[in-house]
This record gives structure tokens, sequence and C-alpha cells, in this order.
């Protein structure tokens, strides 16, 4: 158990330098908002992890009512770039900087860890296998996974609403029975056609345009939207769970579905 040495637990900057390390914060480009690591230094000793999808004013404030040092987020503070501190985004970090609280984000590093990330653990939960990688991103390759899978159209739309927690929209491009799936995990609607000309009969993910319909359709593949964040909860309760053991610290997720 690594630690500060002056309270019960560490602080949130030995947490947030394990992290970075597990999840190579420096080697995986993303978007320019995306400011992966902390975000938001804390005081608080870290005895209590806490997990959320999202940083909004909903998770914060479960997070520093239960006495989390730090919450990890999957989605950080500033998505919509430069802003002012005022109204709703004032709120947030006050909320933070009362509590002590320490906020740190990982958005394409959880998205594509090979072990607790979100793609790898859905394709899991899907009983996905022969896994490969698939997909890039800004020079990122491998973001996403690959398959076999043998499962009907109807069956893999319920193995998706089990683990998503939603019935997922199937658009009905391809083939009835499913036997190459990939998964890229969030908004990646705009990878139908990347997938299938990796040669996937079916791709799983969040969400996509209107236009995608069409898309999918003249391509000759299934798509099936399983909602943002529905599929973007496993890897945030899996690094939660990871950096709570290597601490000897409590974890907790606080959920808080969009039904998006």
């Amino acid at each position: 158990m690594a630690g500060s040495g002056a309270g019960s637990g560490p602080n949130c900057r030995e947490v947030a330098v394990w992290l970075d390390d597990f999840l190579d914060v420096a080697g995986i480009e993303d978007y320019p908002f995306a400011l992966n690591g902390l975000q938001v230094d804390g005081r608080r000793d870290v005895v209590r992890i806490g997990a959320a999808t999202d940083a909004c004013q909903a998770t914060i404030d479960l997070a520093a009512d239960a006495g989390c040092g730090i919450l990890l987020v999957h989605h950080g503070l500033f998505w919509g770039g430069l802003r002012p501190f005022i109204g709703p985004a004032y709120e947030r970090c006050r909320r933070l900087m009362e509590s002590g609280m320490g906020l740190y984000s990982a958005h394409l590093p959880l998205d594509a860890h090979p072990r607790i990330g979100n793609n790898v653990l859905l394709a899991a939960e899907l009983r996905l296998g022969d896994i490969e990688p698939f997909g890039s991103f800004k020079g990122n390759d491998g973001i996403g996974v690959i398959g076999a899978i043998d499962a009907s159209r109807g069956e893999l739309a319920a193995r998706a609403e089990a683990a998503c927690g939603r019935a997922p929209v199937v658009v009905p491009g391809g083939p009835k029975r499913v036997s190459r799936l990939a998964i890229v995990t969030g908004g990646a609607g705009s990878m139908i056609e990347a997938a299938a000309m990796a040669g996937a009969d079916t791709f799983l993910t969040g969400e996509g345009n209107h236009h995608t319909y069409h898309e999918a359709m003249e391509l000759g593949i299934n798509v099936i939207y399983a909602g943002h964040y529905g599929t973007e909860t496993l890897g945030i309760r899996a690094l939660a769970a990871r950096a709570a053991e290597h601490f000897g610290v409590e974890h907790t997720f606080f959920d808080v579905p969009t039904g998006l």
C-alpha cells in the first residue's frame, strides 16, 4: 500500500500519479478538452475513491457527501472548451473546492485500456471471442475491439440491454445471425464504415447521428446503439476498484444514468 504517511490514506496527487502510469495517459492523444489526469486537486486524505461516468453536479454532490477524497470520471469538466466559471460551472467547482475532494478524468486512455477498458470489458459481457484491436482515432490504433460471436441479432441486442441497462436501438442492415462484431463505446457512430471495412457484420457503440441509419443499411451492416452512458460505465468501475485495491482504501460507484 502506498500512502502519504501523514494521514489514513494517500493524497490526491499520489493517486493521480499511479493512475497516470497505469493508464499511460501521456502516451494517448485525446480531444483537446479531455484534459486526462488530475483536473482538480484535493485536500482530503483519500480513504474512499469515488467513480462516476460523468463529472456533473449530481455525481460531485454524491461523492462529496460520501466522503470521497477523489472522484474518478470518464467525462471530465471541460468538454465545452474554455468558459467562465459562472452558473452551473461555478457550482460544480465550488462544491469540489469546499469539500476538498479531487477530480480525475480518464477518457480515451480508459476506453482503450487492454485490461480494464470500456471496450474489452463490454466485449466480455457480450461473450465476444478471438478479440483483436479495432479502430483508430488521433493516431491511436485499437481504441475499440473486434472479434467472433455466434448469436442472433435479437440475442445480441438482449445481451447489450443486460450489460448496458437499456433497450438498444438496432439498425438491421446486416445478417440476422451475427458472426463478427466490432465495438467502440460512446459516441462512435462515425465508425460504421470502418467496422464494415474490417469485416464486421455488426457494429456496437453508444450513439450516432440520424444519417447513420441509411449508412448502415447501404453498407449491409447491423448497428446496435446501446447508449453512450450505458456503454461507458464498466471501465470507470473497474478503474476505481483497481486503484482502491492498490492503495488499500474503499471505493464507490455513483450511478447517474442519462438514458442516452
